[in-house]
């Protein structure tokens, strides 16, 4: 897809690139003030930056229109991808991912595993945050910490997001991760997780101030913020790779579709995501805009609580699988811009179990497996998310119609914004989260595990099901070294989650972007809008 004239992908081929995990958000996103650097606030920049700006080489700005704003500017109080998006404009990891998922340097030069359960990264010399001060290997153990330590600072969503840390050692110009058990894929992690804050600027600071507030090492820093209405960034001169030929851009959102479209064609926005399947063809005959699309690493599923009747029962979950028309959906909602699944792992992934064939739509045998399950007569409601993911909306009241149809079962469709929704996903306590609800997942490392962990292990942050056996999979794929063996393991799991059906298995969302025929950008499988790679036509 390296051929601007040829971006638009078989809809039905995948391509092999990195994915992101996101699905929910903790961070608040009230005033404070606080102490330390100089990032910009609120208020936009301060006349020595403009006048900066101003003296800055030629470039141009883009516009990017998003379904759904941010939840807050702290990149480790988050685990929702809109959140992502903006935040990785600002700040970086120890490594990162080319557009085809292949692991890169970034704050990090070389990398090494010296022995099992530690690993070891070399920093890169000459890095400045964008107050002006150098980055630090201390910088780097206290961001790590802050992550996977509750008593660090925050109780980070992304706790798991890195392995299981026990303990972190900054050296001179390197830092040392030490891991409880082998971490098979710790650079896997380390690539698409842990982005680096300042540590003395995190500590001065409040909560609040954090999350309105940016002073990270990234291409671009933070020029306005306008909490749930836009962002702004100015590219930083000082950065330490190439500089973006982006000289501002501006993240936006909104939730309709329509809305994002005609931004697009109106020439207002120069990317714009999720455009829904009916209007690929007036934005690719116009003058003004393209389609770039691409098979993203995320999945798209119905949830159910296993600890609340009906979904306690096994059979009845399975019904529910028997009773969604998912090729429908896929056809005629999603105009075929989406991909079967069985199982919570995609193909090319660590893990997926090609013998585990997706649910047949049969809606007899739903109902025969509700009244095995003892819940006839069940009324049970599907909570989905508003604007969030492609045609959401449409493809939820279209599962609830498949459901209500059958005999033995009543559904209806409830819509929530999806900042609302996503507090009571992330609940601490499973009992706060909803009973029944659509949601997406990405998977930035490519490996089973890190959707199975965080979603479905008895202890994920994010789980709706506890079950011993997937739990002992799940510690033997862990400690696993050899990748045969634990391609095996994970592949057991899988085929043991198709049985236990916690999930309505959904599809494979496809990513479907609409750009301006006055760029040039390419398109990540892992929804990241990676700015800095546009270029000018």
């Amino acid at each position: 897809m390296s051929d601007k004239t040829d971006r638009t992908v078989d809809r039905r081929g995948y391509l092999a690139a990195a994915g992101t995990a996101t699905a929910a958000v903790l961070a608040g996103c009230t005033g404070d003030t606080g102490e330390g650097g100089t990032t910009e606030t609120e208020s936009g920049m301060d006349s020595e930056d403009t006048a900066t700006a101003t003296d800055s080489a030629a470039g141009f700005d883009v516009t990017v229109t998003m379904g759904q704003m941010d939840s807050g500017l702290d990149p480790q109080d988050h685990a929702e991808t809109n959140t992502n998006i903006v935040v990785s404009q600002a700040y970086e990891g120890l490594m990162d991912r080319d557009k085809e998922g292949g692991i890169v340097a970034a704050l990090a030069t070389d990398w090494e595993r010296v022995e099992p359960g530690v690993a070891r990264f070399t920093l890169r010399d000459g890095v400045t945050f964008h107050d002006g001060d150098p980055l630090t290997a201390e910088d780097v153990a206290y961001s790590i910490r802050r992550i996977v330590f509750n008593d660090v600072g925050i109780a980070s969503p992304q706790s798991t997001d890195l392995g299981a840390v026990s303990e972190v050692e900054p050296g001179d110009g390197e830092v040392t991760v030490r891991f409880d058990g082998l971490n098979p894929i710790v650079f896997q992690l380390f690539a698409t997780n842990g982005q680096v804050l300042k540590q003395s600027w995190v500590e001065e600071n409040g909560t609040d101030y954090i999350n309105r507030n940016v002073n990270g090492t990234g291409p671009f820093r933070l020029s306005e913020y306008a909490s749930g209405n836009r962002v702004v960034f100015e590219r930083n001169e000082e950065y330490w790779g190439d500089v973006p030929e982006v000289t501002e851009t501006t993240l936006n959102a909104s939730t309709e579709s329509s809305t994002r479209v005609n931004r697009l064609l109106a020439e207002e926005s120069e990317i714009v995501t999720n455009v829904p399947p009916q209007e690929v063809a007036r934005v690719n005959e116009s003058d003004a805009a393209e389609i770039s699309s691409v098979p993203s690493t995320r999945i798209i599923f119905l949830q159910m609580r296993y600890d609340v009747e009906p979904f306690s029962s096994q059979a009845f979950r399975q019904a529910l699988n028997h009773a969604v028309d998912v090729e429908s959906i896929v056809e005629n909602v999603l105009n075929g811009f989406g991909s079967l699944t069985s199982q919570p792992t995609l193909e090319q992934f660590v893990g997926h179990n090609p013998d585990v064939d997706p649910y047949p739509y049969d809606p007899e045998r739903a109902e025969e497996l509700v009244e095995q399950s003892g819940f006839a007569g069940a009324e049970i409601t599907l909570e989905t998310p508003i604007g969030r993911y492609l045609k959401d909306v449409e493809i939820a009241q279209a599962a609830a119609a498949d459901i209500d149809e059958l005999s033995n079962v009543t559904c209806e469709v409830e819509q929530r914004e999806f900042n609302a929704l996503v507090q009571d996903v992330t609940a601490s306590s499973i009992e706060d989260r909803p009973r029944f609800n659509l949601l997406g997942w990405g998977n930035a490392e490519f490996d089973a595990s890190q959707t199975i962990t965080p979603l479905l292990s008895s202890n994920g942050p994010l789980t709706m099901l506890k079950n011993d056996e997937i739990d002992g999979l799940l510690a033997d794929a862990e400690s696993e070294a050899n990748p045969e063996a634990r391609e095996e393991t994970l592949q057991e799991a899988n085929a043991r989650l198709n049985e236990l059906a916690p999930w309505v298995f959904m599809h494979q969302q496809f990513s479907v972007y609409g750009t301006s025929t006055d760029i040039s950008w390419e398109p990540r499988a892992d929804e990241f809008i990676d700015v800095d790679t546009v270029s000018q036509m």
